[in-house]
């Protein structure tokens, strides 16, 4: 008898208990809440805040006329500019960046201010183009100005 307590006590042990795997599964797909600053008038915006739906991002979506001011209070350098801006997890998002880099960045915990696509190049998550893709960078910057490359897409 002993001995089948052991043995089942062994196999127990080896096995997380079923509260701690759907805790864990939970956490892993609860939505990451991310707010998009953006123009009302733009379409490829709105493309792009689709695309982060789809990979669990739950987004709060304020639209405003004044994106400078937004893009200088959240210290964006003019180079990296693009058309919206987005703050998730204390980082800023600027431009049509990858949901996964944003989950890269997210994970990796850098210490920067946020990612960029700068511009708008096809291809990118709501600049989708038919066929057309052209090469593009996500580039992470910090407050002094210091700008590389994050993740690169030839």
């Amino acid at each position: 008898m002993r001995h089948w307590i052991t043995l089942l006590l062994l196999i127990a042990s080896a096995f997380p208990p079923v509260w701690a795997v759907s805790a864990k599964t939970a956490a892993a797909s609860s939505p990451v809440e991310i707010t998009v600053y953006r123009s009302p008038t733009c379409t490829c915006c709105g493309r792009w805040l689709e695309h982060m739906k789809q990979n669990g991002f739950a987004i709060k979506d304020i639209q405003t006329e004044d994106m400078d001011a937004i893009k200088r209070q959240q210290g964006v350098p003019d180079a990296l500019q693009s058309c919206h801006t987005a703050l998730v997890g204390g980082y800023v998002v600027e431009g049509h960046v990858p949901a996964q880099d944003v989950r890269s960045l997210l994970d990796k915990k850098p210490a920067v201010l946020g990612l960029s696509v700068p511009g708008m190049p096809a291809g990118t998550p709501g600049m989708e183009m038919g066929g057309r893709k052209d090469p593009y960078a996500v580039v992470q910057f910090d407050k002094s100005g210091k700008v590389t490359v994050f993740h690169d897409y030839p």
